[in-house]
C-alpha cells in the first residue's frame, strides 16, 4: 500500500490471494487494510490537502505530466501486472496503459483551465465573482476489469483540480495499482496527496464511510453502487458508474461489413467483461439473418488464448469464478426460452487441457426474446443475444426497456434513422455506425439505473470543484 508517501504493508494483519484466471495460480498477496490503516490513509490525505489545494496550477500540471511520463516508461510492466491479474490479452494491457498516460496528460491540461466568472449586480458599487475550488478528500474505488485506466479517470482529474486522494482497487488486481503508484511516486507528488489502500469489500466500506471524505468516485457494480449510497456518511458528493446492459440496433440501412466488425469488437473485447460492452442486439428482420450468420462466423474466427502466452490473443480468460458462473446461468436460461446458439456455448475447444483457466468462447444466442436474462440483464462476459425486429420504434422501445443507461449503439447509413435513434436512445453516451462510445475530451457517464455524475473531458474534473460566490463591496 501507499500512505504519505511511503510504501509498507506492516500494518497488514489480513491478506487476500491474487489468482492469474488463465492458469488458476496464485501471482501475488495483497494485504487486507483494517480500519487503522483507512483511517492513517485518510489522515494523511486530510493534511496534505491543506497545501495541495492551494499548489499553483501549473505545477499541479507538471507533476501530472511527469506521471504521465512515468506510466509511458513503464507500459510493459503495469501490462503485464493486468494481464497476470485479470487475464486480457497483453496487448490488449499495453493499450490500457497507454490510455492511462494519455488520461494523465490530458487533465494535466485541463488543470490550469478552471476558470471563475464575474457576475453583474443591481446596485453600483458591488461585484460578484465566482470561484471553483476542490471538495476535499476523494475516496476512490476502481473495478477489475480496467484496473489502471479507471483508476486514471479517477486519479488523474481529482489532482488536477486540487483534491487529494484514497484509492482502493480491486482485490482481485492490486499489482497493477500499486505499479501505478510507482509511477506516482517517481514523479514527485508531495506526500499525501495521492494514496493506496488495499484490501475487499470491508476495506471499500470502511473508506467510503470514513467521516472525513468529503466525495465518493466508484465505478462498479449495481448493487454495489446501492451498499455505497447506504454506507457514506451524512451528505457526502457522490459519481457512480454502475453499467448497464447495453443494446446495439442494426437497421436495414446498415453498412453490415461495418455493423459486424464493430459487433465483434465490442461484444467480445475483454471477454465482454466492459461496462459499455454490446450485451444485447436488435436487427431489422430484412437484416437479420445475415447480420447473426457473419457475426458468428466472426466469433468462431476469434483466438482464445492466456493473454501472456499469446499477447496477440483476441479473447483471454473470464476475470472471476462468479462472472464465468453467471455466464453460464445465462446461457442456461437462453436455451431453456428456445434460444439458438450459434456458435460458443461452451469452454473452447482449444482449451481443453486447461482445465484450471476460466476460460468461455465467444457465443452468440440468436432469437432473443425479452424475457432472457441476456436480453435484459447485463452479461458482463464474451455473450451476446440477438433479436430481430420489425420497425424502428419497436426497436428503440426494446433497446430503453431496461433499468440501465449507460451506453448505446446503432448502424445505419439513413440519416433520418440517424437522428431518430440519437435524439430517442434514452442513454448517456450514444454512438452510431462506431462502437467507441467514450472519448477522452468528451463527457462520459450514464442515466437511470447507470448511476450519476461523469468522467471524462472537463466534466470528470468538475465533479472534484464546487462553487464559491464572492460578493464585494468596493463603492467605485
Amino acid at each position: 500500500m501507499y500512505i504519505d508517501g511511503r510504501f509498507g504493508s506492516e500494518s497488514a494483519h489480513e491478506w487476500i490471494d491474487v489468482v492469474n484466471p488463465a492458469t488458476g495460480q496464485v501471482v501475488a498477496r495483497a494485504p487486507d487494510a483494517d480500519q487503522t490503516t483507512i483511517d492513517s490513509a485518510v489522515d494523511a490525505a486530510s493534511r496534505a490537502f491543506r497545501s495541495w489545494r492551494r499548489v499553483n496550477p501549473f505545477e499541479r500540471s507538471r507533476l501530472l505530466h511527469a506521471i504521465a511520463d512515468h506510466i509511458a516508461q513503464d507500459e510493459r510492466t503495469i501490462a503485464m501486472a493486468i494481464t497476470s491479474e485479470m487475464g486480457k490479452p497483453l496487448a490488449e494491457a499495453q493499450g490500457e496503459a497507454r490510455k492511462l498516460a494519455k488520461a494523465f496528460h490530458y487533465y494535466a491540461e485541463e488543470a490550469v483551465r478552471i476558470f471563475g466568472e464575474t457576475v453583474p449586480n443591481e446596485e453600483d458599487g458591488f461585484v460578484s465573482f465566482v470561484e471553483k475550488e476542490p471538495v476535499g478528500v476523494v475516496a476512490a474505488i476502481a473495478p477489475w476489469n480496467y484496473p489502471v485506466e479507471l483508476i486514471g479517470w479517477k486519479l488523474a482529474a481529482s489532482l488536477a483540480a486540487g483534491c487529494t486522494i484514497v484509492m482502493k482497487p480491486s482485490e482481485f488486481t492490486p499489482s497493477s495499482a500499486e505499479a501505478v503508484f510507482r509511477c506516482v511516486h517517481r514523479a514527485g507528488l508531495p506526500a499525501g496527496v495521492a494514496n493506496l489502500v488495499m484490501g475487499a469489500k470491508d476495506a471499500g466500506k470502511r473508506l467510503v464511510g470514513h467521516p472525513r471524505i468529503d466525495k465518493v468516485a466508484f465505478t462498479g457494480s449495481g448493487s454495489a453502487g446501492e451498499d455505497i449510497y447506504r454506507t457514506v456518511r451524512g451528505i457526502t458528493g457522490l459519481s457512480l458508474e454502475l453499467g448497464g446492459s447495453c443494446p446495439l440496433i442494426v437497421t436495414a440501412h446498415a453498412d453490415l461489413d461495418l455493423a459486424v466488425a464493430g459487433t465483434l469488437r465490442r461484444a467480445f473485447r475483454n471477454a465482454g467483461q466492459i461496462c459499455i460492452s454490446i450485451n444485447r442486439a436488435y436487427v431489422q428482420e430484412a437484416a437479420y439473418e445475415t447480420f447473426v450468420e457473419r457475426l458468428a462466423d466472426g466469433a468462431r474466427k476469434l483466438v482464445v488464448a492466456d493473454g501472456i502466452a499469446n499477447e496477440k490473443a483476441d479473447v483471454g480468460p473470464m476475470a472471476t469464478r462468479a462472472g464465468l458462473d453467471k455466464v453460464r446461468r445465462h446461457l442456461d436460461d437462453a436455451r431453456a426460452r428456445g434460444g439458438r446458439i450459434l456458435c460458443g456455448g461452451g469452454r473452447p475447444d482449444a482449451m481443453a487441457l486447461n482445465e484450471k483457466g476460466l476460460f468461455y468462447a465467444p457465443t452468440v444466442i440468436a432469437d432473443g426474446t425479452p424475457d432472457m436474462l441476456v436480453m435484459h440483464e447485463e452479461t458482463f462476459g464474451p455473450v451476446i443475444g440477438v433479436a430481430r425486429y420489425t420497425t424502428l420504434d419497436d426497436a428503440i422501445d426494446a433497446a430503453n426497456s431496461t433499468p440501465a443507461g449507460l451506453a448505446a449503439y446503432a448502424y445505419t447509413e439513413h440519416v433520418k434513422e440517424t437522428f431518430a435513434l440519437s435524439r430517442e436512445l434514452d442513454f448517456g453516451n450514444v454512438a452510431i455506425n462506431n462502437v467507441d462510445a467514450g472519448i477522452m475530451n468528451a463527457p462520459y457517464g450514464g442515466r437511470k439505473q447507470s448511476g450519476t455524475g461523469y468522467e471524462h473531458g472537463r466534466e470528470g474534473m468538475e465533479g472534484y470543484l464546487h462553487l464559491k460566490h464572492v460578493r464585494l463591496r468596493h463603492g467605485a
